[in-house]
């Protein structure tokens, strides 16, 4: 099934937001740890930063990995015979016997 581009971005985005929450309670967690002091307003602006660059690269390489998965399963364009002999535009065919 191919999922659409406005569906590749919702879950982009739905992903993102889960993930800006994890970050931010990381960072509240593990800066101290490493002697960096920050404030709750500063960590939400350094995770929304880190959120839009996230969005973009999160929906950039699923349409990317989409167009391999579309390329890979397109059936090659190829013409292909009717398996009947009758040609229905009114004209008898040539194997066809005509009724007197």
């Amino acid at each position: 099934m191919k999922q659409s581009r406005l569906m590749s971005l919702v879950e982009s985005v739905a992903n993102v937001i889960v993930g800006y929450g994890v970050a931010v309670a990381t960072q509240i967690l593990i800066f101290p740890i490493f002697g960096l002091h920050t404030t709750l307003a500063q960590n939400l602006k350094m995770g929304a930063v880190f959120t839009v660059v996230s969005v973009a690269r999160s929906y950039v390489l699923r349409r990317f990995f989409e167009a391999i998965r579309v390329r890979k399963t397109k059936p090659p364009l190829t013409r292909r015979r009717l398996p009947y002999s009758r040609d229905f535009s009114g004209a008898p065919d040539r194997n066809q016997r005509t009724i007197r």
